[in-house]
């Protein structure tokens, strides 16, 4: 089943949840350890590459998953819910879904704050819009830190419900978002 169902999601929505899920994690592992190098480490540039090329993937992908929750639509929230937990269940989505666009955009905008764009894996150039000013870029560096730091503790409420309506409320949540 590709497509989302009534109770369950397809495998595309499956894969992109999980994809997404594994690249921000990593994104976020990647940016916490190149934040301790040194200017003199074999890995500042590197690092810095890496992140930025899995940020535009990671950035690509959720452009893909916003298209398809348009074609697929996401099968609502489970009825055993609570009221409040239901509306906790849609803030969180609606904060990694914010989040999915937010960070990359930031990232972007530090990458190409001198006006110059960057390689994207050494397959393209990922073009600059637009040059911008030093409290900007300033502005963009304390935004895209701040965010993607808070984003772990929407990240840990979110897998807390699931595993919460999983394993105490036995509510089935996680088996629809596991293959099998």
């Amino acid at each position: 089943m590709l497509r989302n169902s009534k109770n369950r999601y397809g495998l595309v929505t499956k894969l992109l949840h999980w994809l997404i899920a594994l690249g921000i994690i990593g994104l976020i592992g990647l940016g916490w350890w190149m934040v301790g190098l040194s200017y003199y480490d074999s890995w500042y540039n590197r690092g810095l590459e890496l992140h930025r090329e899995l940020g535009m993937l990671v950035l690509g992908l959720a452009c893909v998953y916003l298209l398809w929750k348009v074609v697929s639509p996401s099968p609502p929230v489970q009825s055993e819910l609570l009221s409040w937990e239901k509306m906790a269940a849609h803030v969180a989505h609606f904060l990694l879904i914010l989040a999915m666009f937010a960070i990359p955009v930031s990232g972007y905008m530090i990458s190409t704050s001198a006006g110059a764009g960057f390689s994207f894996f050494g397959l393209f150039q990922v073009p600059a819009v637009t040059a911008i000013s030093n409290e900007m870029r300033d502005l963009a560096i304390d935004f895209h830190y701040y965010v993607a730091y808070g984003l772990i503790a929407v990240i840990l409420a979110h897998a807390g419900g699931a595993l919460k309506h999983q394993f105490i409320d036995k509510h089935g949540t996680l088996k629809r978002m596991l293959w099998g």
